[in-house]
């Protein structure tokens, strides 16, 4: 009997998460001949006439691909809420890094992670930023609230965005990523949460630990770090559910 109902309630959890995921139009952008695969969430009741915050939610690498689905598995539900649509009306984006690609230059040795001090921006985060500029050229997006965020390979496009473009965004969250943290001499002023697992096996805590220390460091006084003790490298489940996640966010403005 027990088996049955867990049956039940997994069939039910999943439809309810395939309806949630419908609200998000599968889209594609192309630029100069190449191709990115995305899912836009608009407000309820969008209207042109006004100004909407930009949401971009940047997956993890066991989400690349190119069925332009798998990159909702984690955080597409946060913003399909009712009460969150209705408090928080904001034109949400989520693109899909292809299979072979990452959203951010490292290095994966026998040592672990490395980030270059001076990466060239990667194919596929050149695509999401020109994305970016044609929705704030075509849509109804608030110039002056356009976010950023995203876990591990995210958290690291996270990072390389707003270190590349320090004053495009209003604000980051960074989830279990890490980069050169000789690269965030700009990021003094910008609004900066970090979330990390104080028990990741896969990307070092110390990654996140370094640059809150550098940022700090440079005088950020807008810069906070959360870790998780005991949590592994899945620290987005405590970092989604931390208290005023989305609202801290859409609170910030240039």
């Amino acid at each position: 009997m027990k088996s049955k109902i867990f049956i039940l309630l997994s069939l039910f959890l999943s439809s309810a998460l395939m309806a949630d995921n419908s609200m998000y139009e599968k889209c594609e952008f192309v630029f100069k001949g190449d191709t990115l695969r995305y899912r836009v969430l608009f407000p309820e009741n969008y209207d042109k006439s006004r100004k909407y915050p930009l949401v971009l939610f940047l997956h993890g690498s066991g989400e690349r691909g190119s069925d332009n689905e798998a990159q909702l598995t984690h955080g597409a539900s946060l913003f399909t809420d009712e009460e969150t649509r209705k408090d928080y009306p904001s034109i949400v984006i989520f693109p899909q890094c292809p299979k072979s690609e990452f959203w951010a230059k490292m290095e994966i040795s026998e040592k672990g992670i490395e980030f270059p001090e001076k990466p060239k921006i990667t194919k596929s985060l050149l695509l999401v930023k020109k994305l970016l500029d044609n929705y704030k050229k075509k849509e109804a997006v608030d110039k002056k609230r356009i976010y950023v965020m995203g876990l591990s390979m995210g958290g690291m496009a996270t990072f390389d965005l707003i270190s590349r473009y320090p004053k495009y965004f209003a604000a980051a969250i960074p989830i279990c990523g890490g980069i050169n943290t000789d690269r965030l001499k700009k990021l003094r002023k910008m609004p900066i949460r970090i979330f990390h697992g104080g028990a990741d096996p896969i990307v070092s805590r110390e990654f996140s630990r370094n640059a809150y220390i550098e940022l700090k460091a440079r005088g950020s006084q807008r810069v906070e770090y959360v870790e998780f003790p005991d949590v592994g490298h899945n620290s987005w489940t405590p970092a989604f559910n931390y208290p005023d996640f989305l609202s801290w966010m859409y609170y910030q403005s240039h």
